[in-house]
């Protein structure tokens, strides 16, 4: 009998102790430190001894900040959010989590900030997933070779100087040359070719970056962009997180096997912000102050950008970052450095762009590393030689300014560079089909441009390419096609050309 009276008590101690158990409240230990010091867009607390590298910290007001130093006896932080109502003394608290940004389709069409907040004042956007910012770069066994072009719709750079999908290729030259016109005539130009843009604006003026996404809501290019804007005035350290937070954004893209072309207008911008966080954050400086890790910074952030192999999404992310150079010096510290991580660069020059040879495209000094095995087939039977032989005549026509007589074959040469110039001249918003660029270009390599005046050349290559879509449609889907031009195909484009100019002559 007491043995089972034993038993009744052991059982109803033990249900009482899960009862209790299940209803007592569980303790939850916060890691809350203090700021010691607040300025120029970071601060430094103590007591935060868990805190972890790139995390997610909170301050009053639902300010947030992101754990970047990481000493014995203080944190440095850097703030995402504006300051003026934090002082030294308030708290600050460990949320758990890296930095991450939202991604998904809801993005598209949207103006947003690097946390995903909404700039465009079209409501709140709600996603379902979020990345971390920071995250490592495909393996290499992950990436495929770069093979498919990606049209930019100017002439100069399909012809002589071709982007593939999955590049990474450089734009840079000095203030007010026409670097981000490249990028937003590429961007619009990807309409109805399955290519989502995004587009990430460092330090820029708000107004420039105002004026942009007007164009691109008037050309009907906005519904498949995503805008990603840190402007000059918001703090350092969300201008430094702006490009990995909108290269997340891409890379979710591209992982669903998609085509993705990024902008990131402008890494020098984004250097200067790092430049001002480390000093701040007393790292030591390097050259031109610039921290030693810089390199690395940008090299981590490009090497995102590539071409996956099918059984990994088969998507590409390609990348047009810019950088603006002072005093055509292309040889400073980031220049030179994004020149070295790159697979090529277009170089413009202010002395084409003062003369109105736009865009202002430096064939000379502008390389394209990989996007030479992309090309179409069609634009190699007919713009083989024509970089060397445009370079020959830039050099002829300086030589022929020291007033010296010429023979005939250098001034014919010389007449028909002047030629391939006007063609290559191209104004803003003016994109050109694949076809039209080849038949253009086919026709002025070939000679038959030559009796025509210059002024006149813009309005032969406008009538030839109307001509060119209405008559060779076969044409034109076969070049699409990556088919090679056939000799019948060259004899029609360029007896077209020859009917278009004698009927503009007379």
């Amino acid at each position: 009998m007491l043995n089972v009276f034993q038993d009744l008590l052991d059982e109803t101690v033990a249900i009482s102790q899960q009862v209790l158990d299940n209803h007592q409240p569980k303790l939850q230990i916060e890691e809350i430190g203090t700021v010691t010091y607040l300025g120029g867009g970071i601060a430094r607390a103590v007591g935060l001894p868990s805190v972890q590298a790139e995390e997610l910290v909170k301050f009053p007001g639902n300010r947030f900040g992101m754990a970047y130093n990481l000493d014995r006896d203080e944190v440095g932080i850097i703030l995402l959010d504006d300051s003026e109502d934090l002082k030294a003394g308030c708290e600050v608290l460990r949320t758990g989590r890296v930095l991450d940004a939202p991604v998904g389709e809801e993005l598209l069409g949207r103006v947003i900030d690097a946390t995903g907040r909404p700039l465009d004042n079209q409501g709140a956007i709600s996603t379902a997933k979020r990345l971390p910012v920071e995250r490592e770069a495909p393996r290499i066994m992950h990436r495929a070779p770069v093979t498919i072009p990606l049209q930019t719709g100017i002439k100069v750079i399909d012809a002589l100087i071709p982007i593939g999908r999955g590049q990474r290729e450089l734009i840079l030259g000095d203030r007010a040359t026409g670097k981000t016109a490249i990028a937003l005539d590429t961007i619009i130009n990807q309409k109805g070719q399955n290519v989502i843009c995004v587009y990430c604006a460092i330090g820029q003026r708000s107004s420039s970056v105002a004026k942009l996404i007007a164009e691109l809501r008037q050309r009907e290019a906005l519904q498949y962009c995503i805008v990603v804007v840190a402007g000059g005035e918001t703090t350092p350290g969300l201008q430094y997180i702006t490009p990995f937070a909108a290269t997340t954004m891409a890379e979710y893209f591209m992982s669903q096997g998609k085509d993705v072309l990024i902008v990131y207008d402008d890494l020098i911008q984004h250097a200067r912000a790092y430049r001002e966080l480390s000093l701040l954050l007393r790292r030591p400086p390097g050259r031109e102050a610039f921290p030693g890790d810089i390199f690395y910074i940008h090299s981590r952030l490009l090497e995102r950008a590539t071409h996956l192999r099918p059984e990994f999404g088969g998507g590409s992310l390609t990348a047009l970052p810019i950088v603006e150079t002072e005093a055509q010096n292309i040889s400073a510290y980031i220049p030179t450095n994004l020149v070295s991580i790159t697979d090529g660069q277009i170089y413009l020059t202010p002395n084409l762009f003062h003369k109105g040879i736009l865009p202002a495209v430096d064939v000379g000094k502008s390389v394209s590393r990989v996007g030479g095995n992309t090309q179409l087939p069609a634009y190699r039977s007919v713009a083989g030689n024509l970089r060397l032989s445009y370079s020959q005549f830039e050099e002829l026509e300086a030589f022929s300014r020291f007033g010296t007589r010429l023979d005939e074959a250098t001034r014919k040469s010389i007449d028909r560079g002047q030629r391939v110039r006007e063609v290559l001249k191209q104004t803003q918003y003016q994109t050109i089909p694949v076809a039209e660029q080849i038949a253009v270009l086919l026709a002025v390599t070939h000679g038959i441009f030559d009796p025509v005046p210059l002024n006149k050349i813009a309005l032969l290559e406008k009538t030839l390419g109307k001509a060119v879509r209405e008559n060779f449609s076969d044409i034109c889907q076969r070049i699409k096609t990556r088919e090679k031009l056939r000799e019948e195909d060259l004899k029609a484009l360029l007896n077209i050309s020859v009917t278009v100019r004698d009927k503009l002559i007379e």
